[in-house]
């Protein structure tokens, strides 16, 4: 591992969230302009302003920390009430939170500016806008997927044999060698060799390891005919997979365990061979797919993550071993990033790794920011539909329109959500520094 190699991932890492955040805000700069909303600030970061540049009457810039970005709209709650005697509201910190949010409000409406504000949108104005964000986070993941599947390929098992095993071990076995109690394997009695492709078994003409493996394992105890082709010459052999146990896994190849903590087999037939591997490029579609399987995959997961962000910090402090599917902070992936750069592999295979990390950080950011919970962009959109809802339940009984709803009131929820993002935060970046996930020691 180079060390320069490996600091020119970690910033590329950087520049790409900084990208990813970039277009996140775009995401919902471009549909409030559209819809005549007044943006006082587009920046990118948090903290000291870096550098910034106003065009019109938006303010662009960038900030010292490149963890997170926003818009400044117009409007974004409804103005405060009629404040009586010094305006300050009584009842504590709470209290002190509620009116100081809508002070800051009060602030980004302007003179003129009460045709131009974001609570007085449609609803569904204001959903696009809140979730325009999320969904450029989406489609750059699609786009960087789809680069990396149908542009450099991906490594994809053929159906030419790589090694035929000589024995079958036990599921259990921690060992990789043959001892001479350890029965043959099946396709080293039956002469498959190394280099052999597979043409058909049992008549069915296969096109995919994956398509074989499944007539194999389908088929304990039962002869089959492999027909193989051999240095240009088809070769008939007759192999009987026999009953053996493996682990059962999951999409992502994690070992299951039974509800006593052993770990889950199954019996299924097995030969005994292994396949080779080859870049193919896939078609158009395996991007997409890639990124909706992925969003499909985080959404399992952040349920889970306060449990998740727990059970990482036990291995902080007791040194266990950190799970591989445990959620990581931007460090951890800056770490990830500075491995891909610096493996010793063609420098096309790191680029792929590369963009195919990023793209699965644009997929997380895409479910977190869907959570209803505010401040996340989720949570605007609920505030938004409650809206809706409350003014088509007066339209059906015919009532007066209610007042918008004030989710400065929500300020207090949202503190308690900031504080324990901002503490799981915390958690994964020491786990990240303390026990990271790696690569090359997984």
């Amino acid at each position: 591992m180079t060390v320069i190699a490996f600091i020119i991932g970690i910033i590329l890492m950087v520049v790409g969230l900084a990208v990813s955040i970039a277009l996140h805000e775009l995401g919902h700069l471009t549909p409030a302009k559209l819809f005549g909303v007044r943006v006082g600030q587009y920046m990118i970061g948090f903290g000291p302003t870096l550098w910034s540049r106003r065009r019109g009457e938006t303010e662009y810039g960038v900030k010292a920390i490149p963890l997170g970005g926003y818009i400044s709209m117009a409007g974004m709650y409804p103005p405060s009430p009629k404040a009586t005697g010094d305006g300050r509201a009584g009842g504590g910190f709470f209290a002190t939170m509620v009116q100081d949010a809508r002070a800051t409000n009060d602030e980004t409406i302007g003179a003129g500016d009460d045709d131009r504000v974001f609570y007085k949108l449609p609803v569904f104005k204001r959903v696009i806008i809140m979730l325009g964000g999320p969904i450029m986070n989406l489609l750059l993941a699609i786009v960087l997927f789809t680069v990396v599947f149908s542009g450099f390929g991906v490594a994809t098992a053929t159906t030419t044999v790589s090694s035929v095993s000589q024995c079958v071990l036990p599921a259990s076995a921690s060992r990789t060698t043959c001892q001479a109690s350890d029965p043959a394997a099946p396709a080293a009695q039956a002469g498959i060799k190394p280099g052999d492709t597979i043409v058909s078994i049992d008549g069915t003409a296969i096109t995919s390891f994956a398509q074989a493996s499944g007539i194999i394992q389908k088929s304990p105890n039962r002869q089959l005919a492999f027909v193989v082709d051999r240095g240009g010459q088809h070769v008939t052999l007759e192999v009987t997979p026999m009953l053996a146990q493996r682990q059962v896994v999951d999409a992502q190849g994690i070992a299951q365990h039974n509800a006593d903590g052993s770990v889950k087999t199954e019996n299924v037939g097995f030969v005994g061979i292994a396949p080779t591997s080859a870049i193919r490029r896939q078609s158009l579609s395996a991007g997409p797919e890639a990124a909706f399987q992925n969003v499909a995959q985080v959404a399992g997961l952040i349920w889970q993550m306060p449990v998740k962000v727990y059970d990482t910090a036990v291995t902080v402090f007791t040194g266990g071993q950190r799970s591989a599917d445990s959620p990581m902070s931007i460090v951890g992936a800056g770490v990830l990033a500075g491995e891909v750069a610096s493996a010793d592999v063609p420098v096309s295979n790191r680029i792929a790794g590369f963009l195919s990390l990023l793209a699965s950080l644009n997929i997380a950011l895409f479910v977190f920011n869907l959570v209803p919970l505010l401040p996340l962009d989720g949570g605007h959109v609920v505030v938004a539909l409650w809206d809706g809802v409350k003014r088509a339940w007066a339209k059906l009984f015919r009532r007066p329109p209610p007042k918008p709803v004030d989710a400065t009131r929500l300020v207090p929820a949202t503190f308690v959500v900031v504080v324990l993002l901002v503490v799981m935060g915390g958690v994964l970046i020491l786990a990240d520094l303390v026990n990271p996930i790696s690569l090359l020691n997984p």
